[in-house]
Order: structure tokens, then sequence, then C-alpha cells
């Protein structure tokens, strides 16, 4: 088994056909027929389903999905470790939920090409799942999230707790509005608001990051719940309006990295994220104390 034809059997099950894996890869058809006879030879099993209609995964396809993924992204790790230029005596690749690479990480990210220019950094986007999976795995080191999994080989630990605030195009209109997009800021966020507002209908709209609920209502106006944090600018520029006597939810955002970790590397960077969230506690708590008081 080789790379390239992990990376064909990516291309294949993304696409749902051989023609236009082809075509992606900028190979031909046979090319790829005889990548996946290969890599099919090489374990054993079929990992797809011919027919007229494409290409569909088997079971042993889905199962080697997630092993497919992970050779890819380690060989890639490994390449960019490998390298690093004689500037640099280490890496780190930290992952997180969009919402906080608003402001918060890239700070982060400036704070430690200032503090220690010798270490590479590598910065992704990811969701729970994705960044938990990985860190087991050990091709992150830093995961940055709200809802962690606990696992016996990494650490979790509570950064800062952000306040989600309900924001609005439309100050003058009663809420609920037409346009509320639910954002699914996780398991927290729905129980309490599942409490604080029993009766109210499934949204219209539902969005799975911040990020889309708000370029959601800013085109075609609505309401959103986002962390304050994130609302501060559009607040600021009045593009956006705190709901009058909304609730406010806490949602806490973690950092989990692994248990063993070679301190000379991740060490500063676990205490400048430390120090980050702390100061973020001392701004978030400043700012929803000044939102109720508006």
């Amino acid at each position: 088994m080789d790379l390239e034809q992990v990376r064909t059997f990516l291309a294949v099950a993304a696409n749902g056909s051989f023609l236009e894996a082809a075509s992606r890869l900028h190979v031909t058809q046979s090319t790829v027929s005889a990548r996946m006879q290969n890599l099919e030879h090489y374990l054993g099993t079929k990992l797809f389903v011919r027919n007229r209609s494409g290409a569909s995964l088997t079971p042993a396809g889905k199962r080697f999905m997630r092993h497919a993924k992970s050779l890819v992204l380690t060989l890639e790790q490994a390449r960019h470790d490998v390298g690093l230029p004689s500037r640099f005596r280490a890496s780190i690749t930290v992952g997180a939920r969009i919402a906080l690479w608003e402001n918060f990480l890239p700070q982060w990210v400036g704070h430690m090409r200032d503090t220690t220019p010798e270490i590479s950094i590598r910065s992704e986007i990811g969701f729970e799942e994705d960044l938990m999976r990985r860190l087991i795995e050990g091709t992150l080191d830093i995961g940055l999230m709200y809802t962690p999994q606990h696992s016996p080989g990494v650490q979790v630990e509570h950064l800062f707790d952000e306040t989600l605030l309900l924001l609005t195009t439309h100050p003058e209109k009663p809420w609920p509005d037409e346009n509320y997009v639910y954002v699914d800021w996780g398991p927290a966020f729905y129980a309490q608001h599942s409490n604080s507002f029993p009766d109210l209908e499934r949204p219209a709209q539902i969005a799975n990051i911040g990020w889309l609920g708000v370029q959601l209502i800013l085109c075609n106006g609505g309401s959103c719940f986002l962390p304050v944090r994130m609302a501060k600018p559009f607040i600021q520029s009045k593009q956006l309006f705190a709901v009058a006597d909304s609730p406010r939810y806490r949602l806490p955002a973690y950092m989990v990295f692994p248990r063993e970790h070679e301190i000379a590397v991740l060490g500063p960077a676990l205490d400048s994220l430390r120090a980050l969230g702390a100061a973020e506690q001392s701004a978030a708590d400043k700012s929803a104390a000044e939102q109720t008081a508006v």
C-alpha cells in the first residue's frame, strides 16, 4: 500500500465515481482502477461496489475511511515536521472550533510567534469529534472546544467561559422572529435554551456554527445567539443589537492536550493559552456586565 492508493481511495469515496476521481487527480480512469485493485488486494477485501450510478463504499470501505484520512494526515504532518527549516526546533498543531479562531486564537498565535519564534505552528478548524479523535491518535497537539470528551490519554482543562447573547438585526421587532437562526452550540446550550423557551417551535433555520448564523442574519435579517466576544464588534457598528430581557447562557471553552507531552515544546503554548484565557474571562465578564446594563 502506498499513499497514492490511499489518496485515490479518498477521491473515489468523496466523488462517488472512478471517472470523477480520475479527473480530480489528473490521471486516467484505468490508473484509478489499478490503484484500487492493488489497495483491495493489500487489504484483502472489497472497498467499493461499482454500478451504473458510480461507486459506493462497502461496509469494509466505510471502516477503512477513518484510517485512510489518518494515514494521509499523519504523513503530511511527518513531512512538515521533518522538513522544518533549521531555525525551528519543533512544531505544534492546534485545532479548534471556528468561533475560538475569532480573535482569541489569532492573538495566541501572535503571542507565540513573538515569544517562541523557534516553534512552527499549524492552525486548523474542526469539530469536537474530529478534534478528540486526532488528539487520541496523536496527530493533534492541542484542541480547543466547547464539549470535550474525557479519555485516559488526554487532559481536559477549562480555559474560560463564553457568554452567549441573543442578537438581532431589528431591535424594534418582537422576539421570537420568523428569521431566528438556532445555532447549535452543543448539548449544554440546547438544555438551557429548551428551559428558557419550552414552547418555542422548531426554528425554520438551524446553523452548526456561529459564523454561519451571523452571515445568515446579516444578509437576510433575523436573530441568533452569539458569544459576547464575537458579538461586540457587530454591536459597536450597530449591525446587531442585544434583544431586550433575553437570557444569557454560559458556554465553557476547554483546551485538551496529551497527558504525556514534551514540556519544552507544549509547555510555553499551554501557559500562554492559560494566560490569554484568564484575560478573556475578565474581558467577557466586563462585556457581559456592560450588555446587561444596556
